[in-house]
């Protein structure tokens, strides 16, 4: 069992997969960064100072001691936000490399072209290779 599941651990696939969670979770931080501290005080200045987190319905005020109890649709929306605009940048991200990708295999499959000449003078020097 330890045996498989060494070969399960260390395959390529596996190895691969963990390197793209970390380093997604290391874009996501840098995504909510992005979001929290540059887009969304644009976004507040342009519906007037609205902040998103504040939004909540107040089911009971709080009262001597005790805590309100309240639904945060703003925190909602604000994580809502914060997916599309980081679904977005992997889109893009993920657009990019797949650009990069046909770029190398378009240099891969052109391989130069013989001048008309050489390739006359290989099939003559083939023709004679099969008459000796």
């Amino acid at each position: 069992m330890l045996k498989d599941f060494k070969e399960f651990a260390f395959k390529g696939n596996v190895l691969d997969m963990a390197i793209g969670v970390i380093i997604g979770a290391a874009f996501g931080k840098i995504v909510t960064s992005l979001v929290s501290d540059l887009i969304m005080p644009i976004i507040s200045i342009l519906t007037g100072g609205l902040n998103f987190t504040d939004l909540k319905y107040i089911i009971t005020p709080e009262s001597e001691g005790v805590a309100e109890n309240a639904i945060a649709y703003g925190a909602f929306i604000q994580n809502v936000v914060d997916f599309l605009i980081i679904a977005f940048c992997i889109f893009m991200f993920v657009r990019l490399i797949e650009k990069f990708k046909k770029k190398e295999e378009a240099k891969v499959e052109e391989a130069p072209a013989k001048a008309d000449d050489i390739v006359l003078l290989e099939e003559i020097r083939d023709l004679l290779k099969a008459k000796k």
